[in-house]
């Protein structure tokens, strides 16, 4: 089985992804983020905007709409250029891209395929409730256009100068003619992206390209990701966009095959020259030293929440043997672990150990995200949440009653130790924070 089969299995089975509207048969494409998985999600978009917004002085936030007015999707480029040449089997009608197939026969059957054929990837939509009166308009293909679309208006609402960046994160779609590999290729999906506005100017182009290539990788390795597992690839003259100056991903590794789950781009002036030209609106910069005008220069940092989530959990699982059975665990970064401990009454069954070990989680729950687990015996509940990837496991027992500690577990190393209860939110904010 590959990793990719055990970490989709194991997504499904603790509720970290599920197929979208599955008691109907499900949607191709579409997925649905269940307890543990809208946790990591949310933890991977506030790592981002704690590092690219937070943290800086020269970034801001948007939150652009998904529906636009549909000449934005002309002005980018997209109604005309965005679309995928595809080809079908004449024999077992499956689809495929033709820039994904070698030769003239499908890669399935060997039977024929027809010519290629080009595949808007926007998806359509309509406003307005009377039939005959609708205005066609589309589900935004990328998320980064209501950035650029909103570019003046952010300059005359803050005291932003260049070089500066804004930062969103948000939903996009796209008619993916072969969605799959789990929630790799899919029709709807997050992104968390930067678009850094920077002088015309070819020493500038560089420096800032380097530097955001730098700043993207290490986000990923300082929150756990196996360096041997990265890598970055330059785009090929072919497959660059014509207005790109440079372009590069940022790749992982994943069952043999490198995957690219990041993109720095170098745009130039394109988007907003093009936006310039359609809307009729001013898109230069004034610059207030040498008082002159330019349309600024794109450098683009724009990954995918939903395969960052996915590289993550692949990096994570671990399966080791432990005595005589097997033990699979996430070993996710503690900032990212969906919950940052667990909480466990020895027994179930004695309501003095119940009653102690519920305080205890009622006044952690206050600061952390921490789960409340009754089910079976201690050994299945910390299987379980090694599966779940929470780093500590707190357990109550009777020395707990007179004592006033609790036994916390490591779930890397499976060490215990006690910890008093007065102590326990000092220990935990320390180990978390490392």
């Amino acid at each position: 089985m590959s990793l990719l089969e055990k970490v989709s299995n194991l997504a499904k089975r603790r509720g970290f992804v599920y197929p979208s509207s599955e008691i109907y048969g499900g949607i191709q494409g579409m997925w649905d983020y269940g307890p543990l998985g809208v946790l990591l999600k949310r933890n991977i978009k506030e790592e981002f905007w704690k590092s690219m917004v937070q943290e800086r002085e020269d970034v801001v936030g948007i939150d652009a709409s998904i529906i636009m007015n549909p000449k934005v999707w002309e002005a980018s480029g997209h109604t005309e250029a965005f679309t995928d040449p595809l080809v079908d089997c004449k024999k077992c009608k499956k689809r495929f891209r033709a820039d994904h197939v070698e030769g003239k026969k499908c890669p399935d059957c060997k039977g024929e395929l027809t010519k290629a054929r080009k595949f808007n990837l926007l998806v359509e939509t309509s406003l307005g409730s009377i039939e005959g009166e609708k205005q066609t308009a589309y589900l935004r293909g990328e998320i980064t256009q209501g950035v650029h679309a909103n570019f003046r208006q952010v300059l005359d609402s803050t005291r932003v100068k260049i070089p500066f960046g804004i930062a969103q994160i948000g939903k996009a779609f796209r008619n993916e003619i072969t969605p799959g590999q789990f929630t790799f290729r899919s029709r709807e999906f997050e992104q968390m992206e930067l678009q850094y506005y920077i002088k015309s100017v070819e020493a500038e182009g560089k420096k800032w390209f380097a530097y955001w290539k730098k700043e993207r990788m290490d986000w990923y390795e300082e929150l756990g990701m196996n360096k041997k597992n990265l890598r970055f690839r330059e785009h090929e003259k072919d497959e660059r966009a014509h207005y790109a100056r440079d372009a590069w991903d940022i790749e992982y590794k994943l069952d043999g095959e490198w995957k690219e789950f990041e993109g720095i781009h170098h745009r130039g002036d394109w988007d907003l020259s093009r936006h310039q030209k359609f809307s009729g609106e001013d898109m230069s910069y004034l610059d207030d030293k040498t008082n002159k005008k330019f349309v600024p220069w794109i450098i683009e940092t724009s990954g995918g929440v939903d395969r960052a989530a996915l590289f993550f959990l692949a990096d994570s699982y671990v399966e080791e043997k432990v005595k005589d059975e097997t033990r699979t665990v996430l070993k996710l970064h503690p900032k990212l672990a969906p919950y940052k401990a667990a909480v466990f009454s020895l027994l179930a069954n004695k309501p003095k150990l119940v009653k102690f070990a519920r305080s205890i989680y009622d006044d952690l729950r206050g600061e952390f995200m921490v789960a409340w687990d009754e089910r079976g015996n201690i050994g299945k509940r910390y299987r379980a949440q090694d599966e779940a990837g929470t780093p500590y496991c707190i357990t109550i027992d009777f020395d707990s009653l007179e004592k006033g500690d609790v036994t916390v577990r490591d779930r890397d190393s499976m060490k215990q130790g006690r910890v008093k209860v007065k102590k326990l939110k000092e220990y935990l904010t320390g180990k978390l924070n490392q």
